[in-house]
């Protein structure tokens, strides 16, 4: 039988193993900055600005937040740069989670990612761009829902065309995202008037709350992740997923900074705190009403850049689930023409479009979706950040290009950011993060067949070889 987990070739069979080698040199550093960049910088900058100056106290505060929040993800990238230069593969974090517990909490994870994180951030997105195209074409009261299926679908059959498609797509839309952002910090420098010296001084929240200020700020800094799992896709080496990692979240920190200082100079922090669409309010006082469908458009092109590059990675997941466990094995083809996971990204558009109807049902949409992807998401990250000490324990003897610095202090503070954002994740959520709890426990059944329950366990032998 074939090793999974010591080679990175992920093979169905002779020809997909062909298509896989082309894969590990398909993806340059830069296309893996795109990537990351394009998932991490999603609409969700244009929302939480004023949701985090409506927590803390002064803007001061506010920036200390969002600096922070780059720490964080610093932090948390070290670790996973540790982990994919140890062992680059397609899997990402299910590789690591299996070598690190065995097949069980691998076959969890994929599931999860397969049916909660991934698609679920893909609907989050999704339906986004519904409620702003809505404005501009309405199908009626659902057609926040109908837009979102239109998009998924769209996205969804570019990726399945071929990975050059997908490539260029991503920096086409990166680029636009990135080009409107530094149209916003243009118009907030040159346009916008200073606000009123009361506007512009220090403010009191009426309900102060930094740590809920993170949950919101982590949220917007969250995707980085994702670079692990195009690191058996790149050029350059082991060490070429340490500077995607090191750059893209050096870019976005200098990004979302640039932002938060804008709107802070073109409106103020008590109007920040108290705004609904705070780039929509920055682009008015800019501009005038014209402002508004602009900003429009840039949102819808985050949301997509985000769609697109989750898209991208979640099929890869999807891709070694099929690899790993008999019952899935149709979707761990790889077609050889395309250099793409097709039958997994099938599925992956299918469970999206079927958590569309989900999110449509609740009348929840966007706020559905963020609930009931947040706590599956950061218990698996907490057990990615643990996997790291499990396996220097395990697999002393491993070549590691690269080493996490001031281990173990790194790590463990990742942890503990982890271990904040689960614990917010469900006390600050409702239903929908239920439902998401629900479905990953749906997947034990399936871990139950006895084909599925012993290909486990000797998935996580090979792992260990």
């Amino acid at each position: 039988m074939r090793r999974f987990f010591d080679t990175l070739r992920i093979r169905a069979t002779s020809s997909a193993g062909r298509a896989s080698e082309r894969d590990a040199r398909g993806l340059s550093v830069s296309d893996g900055v795109y990537f990351v960049v394009g998932i991490v910088i999603g609409a969700g900058i244009f929302k939480t600005p004023s949701l985090v100056a409506a927590n803390v106290t002064s803007a001061r505060s506010a920036m200390l937040a969002w600096v922070l929040g780059g720490v964080a993800s610093l932090l948390g990238a070290l670790c996973y740069a540790e982990l994919a230069s140890t062992y680059p593969h397609k899997g990402g974090d299910y590789h690591y989670l299996t070598r690190a517990f065995g097949g069980t909490v691998g076959f969890l994870f994929a599931w999860s990612r397969m049916t909660v994180i991934q698609t679920g951030s893909i609907t989050m997105q999704a339906f986004l761009i519904g409620d702003y195209a809505s404005r501009v074409a309405s199908f009626g009261p659902h057609s926040a829902s109908v837009w979102a299926a239109l998009v998924i679908a769209l996205l969804t059959g570019a990726n399945i065309a071929g990975l050059k498609q997908c490539r260029v797509l991503q920096r086409a839309l990166t680029a636009a995202l990135v080009l409107g952002l530094v149209l916003v910090v243009v118009a907030g420098l040159v346009l916008t008037p200073a606000p009123a010296p009361a506007t512009a001084a220090t403010a009191t929240a009426a309900n102060p709350a930094f740590g809920l200020a993170m949950v919101f700020v982590l949220l917007t800094y969250g995707g980085w992740n994702e670079a692990a799992y195009l690191s058996a896709e790149l050029r350059g080496g082991r060490r070429a997923v340490v500077r995607v990692l090191v750059i893209g979240i050096g870019l976005i920190t200098a990004i979302y900074l640039a932002v938060n200082l804008i709107f802070l100079r073109g409106l103020g922090f008590q109007a920040i705190a108290g705004s609904d669409a705070v780039a929509a309010d920055l682009m008015r006082r800019a501009i005038g009403p014209v402002g508004v469908p602009l900003i429009s458009i840039l949102v819808s092109l985050a949301a997509l850049s985000t769609m697109n590059a989750t898209i991208f990675t979640g099929a890869r997941t999807t891709f070694a689930l099929g690899q790993s466990f008999a019952p899935f094995r149709r979707l761990g083809r790889w077609h050889d023409g395309a250099d793409t996971p097709r039958s997994a990204l099938v599925v992956q558009g299918a469970i999206a479009l079927a958590l569309v109807l989900l999110g449509d049902v609740t009348r929840g949409g966007f706020v559905t979706m963020v609930e009931y992807t947040a706590p599956v998401f950061w218990g698996f990250l907490l057990l990615v950040g643990l996997s790291l000490f499990v396996l220097r324990k395990k697999d002393p003897d491993a070549a590691r290009p690269f080493r996490v610095p001031l281990y173990p202090l790194v790590p463990v503070l990742f942890c503990g950011v982890c271990l904040h954002m689960l614990r917010s994740s469900l006390a600050y959520t409702g239903i929908g993060a239920l439902v998401g709890v629900g479905v990953l426990l749906a997947g034990v059944p399936v871990l139950l067949l006895p084909r599925a329950r012993g290909l486990a366990r000797r998935r996580a032998a090979e792992a260990r070889r």
